[in-house]
């Protein structure tokens, strides 16, 4: 694997480095001892999987709140999204800020995302499937989010969603949870 830290310390890209023969190729997709040897969180526990069935769906921003924060690593196994992490530990220096990259079944790339980031995506095509490894059981009642559209981060998606839960349109807003 080819891990490149994103401009957001602790959150990294995650490529495959394929071997390949007249078959296709095999890659791993993910070792516990490299991603011990980088630090890169606890093991992966749990494995889930989000369908999608019409582009422009938008899920997020979520995330796990204490004592349940989450170390995921998402990819993107059919279709296309644009995956998107916001930093939101108070102290750090790049608060607030957020990265985004492309995930498709054809760049077959990762994204490893530490506790401290709110994380989210939009679908880039019709049905788009997204696997999930995550380091703890989900716990509804640590869930948490912000809005998609939340003017403290400035997050410049593609365009506006054409399908978005009820729960996700209607998180806070970042300033008004202080």
């Amino acid at each position: 694997m080819i891990f490149t830290e994103s401009p957001l310390p602790g959150a990294f890209l995650v490529e495959l480095e394929l071997l390949t023969d007249d078959r296709g190729f095999f890659a791993r997709a993910y070792c516990l001892d490299e991603f011990a040897a980088l630090g890169l969180g606890t093991p992966l526990r749990q494995c889930s999987v989000s369908y999608n069935a019409r582009q422009g769906t938008l899920r997020g921003l979520h995330y796990q709140a204490a004592p349940h924060e989450e170390h995921k690593l998402v990819r993107c196994t059919a279709g296309a999204i644009f995956d998107v992490i916001v930093d939101i530990r108070p102290h750090s220096p790049h608060y607030r800020r957020w990265f985004g990259t492309d995930l498709s079944a054809q760049n077959r790339r990762a994204l490893f995302i530490p506790p401290g980031f709110a994380h989210g995506f939009m679908t880039l095509s019709n049905d788009a499937e997204v696997y999930y490894m995550i380091s703890v059981p989900y716990s509804p009642a640590h869930a948490r989010g912000f809005r998609w559209s939340d003017p403290a981060f400035g997050i410049q998606w593609p365009s506006s969603p054409s399908v978005i839960s009820a729960r996700d349109a209607a998180y806070p807003l970042l300033d008004s949870t202080a």
